[in-house]
């Protein structure tokens, strides 16, 4: 762990130049008193690190002197692919194994090339998941990502929607992790999708399987939101929109769904009968409540009810209360 930690702090200071025991300890989750220690040992070893006292002081290497102790790990190499995105890298256990290989990859770079990089860092930046939106809880991804590592066969107990709501249990070959708008999903052979934050409990099993050949994930993938997106489902809703639901209805449910969507001539009072997807009953009354009045659901009768009896729970809380007349 040490010597990790010594290249560690030695890239450090030949990426970005003079820094102070405090700013190390920070970037390497140690004290600053460790910081002392590790930079006696350079010195020991003969890395030229020398200290500037003073507000503005720091450790810092001696003009041109650069380590090419840059070899990244497997598991840093693999994770290089994740350096844009940090919580998902966090989420599947290589927040550490990302830090080091960019570090490393950092370190590698010619002057020019470094310094453009940190000049793309500090102006962009990717935060995948909506606004007001925490991520799903996802307690079995790590075992999911380590059996797709091993391309081992795994048992998943798994809560579906449709076509009948309940857990199910399926011997699964994992053939991908894909993160969507902040959400995590399975690819399986077949291929399947599963939603990993769906997954009740997840169980490795002993044997292994061989991957199809040519199975590419994000051709799969393009293709299944492709389908998705495009393909006539049986399952629709039939709403009834006011003008001011048509122009709200692409926020509510997403542009290309909203363009998607079948639509009659409009009433004399401007309201026009839409056919949307349905996705599920609870999911689908959830989404259409935002638009209040604005809407009036025709189909399915499942969701009719569904909303008819969300909104007289919603009015009951907001009758006033008869005054209790007190007793004579």
């Amino acid at each position: 762990m040490r010597a990790g930690r010594l290249l560690s702090l030695l890239l450090l200071l030949q990426n970005r130049g003079r820094l102070s025991a405090a700013q190390l300890a920070a970037e390497l989750g140690v004290t600053s008193r460790t910081i002392y220690r590790d930079v006696e040992a350079l010195g020991a070893a003969g890395v030229p690190i020398y200290a500037e006292h003073g507000p503005t002081g720091g450790y810092q290497l001696m003009d041109g002197y650069r380590t090419r102790l840059t070899g990244l790990t497997a598991d840093e190499a693999e994770s290089l692919f994740l350096t844009g995105m940090p919580q998902p890298a966090a989420e599947l256990g290589l927040g550490a194994q990302v830090a080091a290989a960019e570090l490393k990859l950092m370190a590698a770079l010619p002057t020019p090339y470094r310094e453009a990089s940190m000049r793309i860092r500090q102006r962009f930046h990717l935060d995948a998941p909506d606004w007001y939106r925490e991520p799903d809880a996802v307690p079995h991804l790590l075992a999911a990502a380590e059996a797709l590592w091993r391309d081992q066969v795994i048992e998943v107990r798994y809560r579906r929607w449709a076509p009948r709501p309940g857990e199910v249990t399926r011997r699964l070959h994992p053939l991908g992790l894909v993160l969507k708008a902040g959400i995590w999903y399975l690819v399986a052979a077949g291929p399947r999708t599963y939603r990993v934050s769906s997954i009740v409990d997840l169980r490795p099993l002993p044997e292994t399987f061989t991957r199809p050949d040519g199975f590419d994930l994000a051709s799969f993938w393009q293709g299944n939101v492709e389908r998705y997106e495009q393909t006539e489902t049986a399952e629709v809703a039939v709403i009834r929109l006011s003008p001011r639901g048509v122009a709200a209805l692409p926020g509510i449910i997403g542009p290309k769904a909203a363009r998607a969507a079948t639509r009659t001539p409009a009433d004399a009072h401007g309201w026009q009968q839409t056919t949307i997807p349905l996705e599920s009953v609870p999911h689908a009354a959830a989404t259409l409540l935002r638009l209040g009045p604005d809407v009036q659901v025709l189909a399915p009768e499942q969701l009719v009810t569904e909303m008819t009896e969300t909104i007289e729970a919603m009015a009951q809380l907001y009758r006033p209360r008869p005054e209790r007349i007190p007793p004579p």
